[in-house]
């Protein structure tokens, strides 16, 4: 079965959270179009700007933002105010629930993947790669030796 992979930007601090083991979902406004065993990249944005793991999708969820906070608010490691300032106005809040989170050895940093992809911009959200996009393909093939260890594990 193909896997969609999926690069997502977060705030460094929550990067930071999820290779630490403290995160374990990830909220998103906008449901993107993952499964169970699709892969995300994780983009910590400004002023971190580097590809600095993995993670492997265990499943999602769509709920209102009052049931998904009692369903797993403790494990996105996020305080109950920014929560609420982030789901305000949403009538529906998505999570994906992490699996095998795993950090590269060393981060991808934006200027050094510039170097091989010059038009590579962050995603302000989340992008697919992949699937017949020139960029996403060759992102995929810059990252495939941190990948490759990631995935033997």
């Amino acid at each position: 079965m193909t896997r969609r992979w999926l690069l997502i930007s977060v705030k460094p601090e929550y990067a930071a959270r999820m290779f630490a083991g403290k995160k374990t979902v990830e909220l998103r406004r906008v449901r993107p179009a993952v499964a169970r065993g699709d892969w995300v990249l994780v983009y910590a944005s400004s002023p971190r700007k580097a590809i600095l793991g993995a993670f492997q999708v265990e499943t999602t969820l769509e709920r209102s933002p009052e049931d998904l906070w009692a369903i797993c608010g403790e494990s996105a490691a996020v305080s109950r105010k920014a929560f609420d300032e982030y789901f305000k106005g949403s009538r529906l809040a998505f999570a994906i629930l992490m699996a095998k989170v795993q950090p590269f050895p060393e981060p991808f940093l934006l200027d050094q993947i510039r170097e091989h992809l010059p038009a590579f911009h962050p995603p302000q959200s989340y992008a697919y790669l992949g699937e017949g996009s020139q960029t996403g393909d060759a992102l995929l093939d810059l990252v495939t030796p941190a990948l490759a260890l990631i995935l033997a594990k």
